[in-house]
C-alpha cells in the first residue's frame, strides 16, 4: 500500500479529533518510529510503499490515536530535558514545564561547584531525577515514588541515560517512616512534582490525560489540594540542611497559597515563578539557618 494513501486515511479518521496539523505531526512521528523515515524522505518519494507488517503498525497506531491515546504511550517513550525516556501507563508524560522547573535547579546549581545530594520526591519516570544528574556531575541524586511500576521504569530510564540514580519505594505521606527509610541522609537540594490537580479542574484536562495518564500521580482532593506539598515541607523540615532549596511545581491557581505555606513554615527567599505559558508554576524557598 502507499504510503500517502495511508496518510489520506489517518487524516480522515483523525482530523475531526486532532485537527489536520497535529496528525500531520502524529502521522510523520509514526512514519519515522516504524519505517525510519524522516519527513523529507516521503516528501521526495510520494509512491513510496509499505509491507504488510509496515502497514500493520501503522494501522495499530492509527486505532490508538483514535481513542486519543497519547502519542507518547503509544510509542513508549518520549524526550525531556534533551534526554530519552521510556513512558507507559504507570508514569505521568513529562511536560515542558517541568523541564523549566528542572533548568531552573541547574542554572542556581551551575554557580558553584560543591557536591550535592539531591531528593525527587513522586519521581515517576526519573525524568527530574536523571535530567539532574546528568546536568550536575557532582550531585549524588536519590528518587522516591509510592509506585513500584512507576520505579520499574525509572530504574530503566536510569540505565539508559547512563546514571547513578539511588530510588526509594516509599510514601512521603507515612511520616511515622520516614526516620527508617531516611535515617542519616540530608540534602542540599529536595525538588517535588507531586499530584496537585483538584476534581473540580477535571473540566480542564483533556481527555488523553484523564483516560490514559496515571489519576494516582495527577488528583488531589479539593478540600486538601495543598496535601502532598504540606508533608514535603514538614519532611524539608527535618532532612534539608540549612540554607538548603526547596524547589516545587505547582498548581497555577494556588501561588499565593503556596508562598503562605512556606513562610509560614520558617522557609525564607521564597520565590514564585512563571512558566513559559505565564502560570504561576514553580516554587522556590530556602531553609532558615538553625
Amino acid at each position: 500500500m502507499r504510503l500517502k494513501d495511508i496518510q489520506d486515511i489517518f487524516h480522515k479518521e483523525l482530523d475531526a479529533i486532532y485537527g489536520k496539523n497535529e496528525v500531520d505531526s502524529f502521522f510523520y512521528i509514526v512514519t519515522d518510529e516504524y519505517l525510519g523515515l524522516q519527513r523529507l524522505a516521503f516528501s521526495l518519494q510520494p509512491d513510496f510503499t509499505v509491507t504488510k507488517e509496515e502497514e500493520q503498525s501503522l494501522f495499530e497506531a492509527l486505532s490508538k490515536l483514535k481513542l486519543e491515546q497519547p502519542i507518547q504511550y503509544i510509542l513508549g517513550k518520549t524526550e525531556f530535558y534533551g534526554l530519552p525516556f521510556k513512558v507507559n501507563e504507570h508514569t505521568l508524560i513529562p511536560r515542558p514545564e517541568t523541564e523549566e522547573l528542572v533548568d531552573w535547579i541547574v542554572t542556581e546549581s551551575s554557580k558553584n561547584n560543591e557536591s550535592l545530594n539531591i531528593l525527587d520526591i513522586g519521581t515517576g519516570s526519573g525524568c527530574i531525577a536523571i535530567s539532574l544528574s546528568k546536568s550536575a556531575k557532582n550531585a549524588q541524586v536519590f528518587a522516591l515514588d509510592v509506585s513500584k511500576d512507576a520505579l520499574i521504569i525509572a530504574e530503566e530510564n536510569s540505565k539508559v541515560n547512563e546514571v547513578d540514580v539511588q530510588f526509594i519505594n516509599a510514601d512521603i505521606l507515612n511520616e511515622e517512616r520516614w526516620n527508617s527509610v531516611f535515617k542519616g541522609l540530608n540534602f542540599d537540594i529536595i525538588v517535588s512534582n507531586p499530584p496537585y490537580v483538584r476534581h473540580l479542574e477535571k473540566a480542564e484536562i483533556k481527555k488523553n490525560v484523564l483516560d490514559y495518564e496515571p489519576s494516582l500521580a495527577l488528583f488531589v482532593e479539593d478540600d486538601d489540594a495543598l496535601m502532598f506539598y504540606r508533608a514535603i515541607t514538614n519532611f524539608s523540615k527535618e532532612y534539608l540542611k540549612s540554607d538548603g532549596r526547596l524547589f516545587f511545581e505547582i498548581n497555577q491557581y494556588l501561588g499565593n497559597e503556596m508562598v503562605e505555606l512556606l513562610e509560614n513554615n520558617g522557609f525564607k527567599a521564597v520565590q514564585l515563578k512563571k512558566d513559559i505559558f505565564g502560570n504561576d508554576r514553580m516554587i522556590r524557598a530556602v531553609k532558615s539557618t538553625e
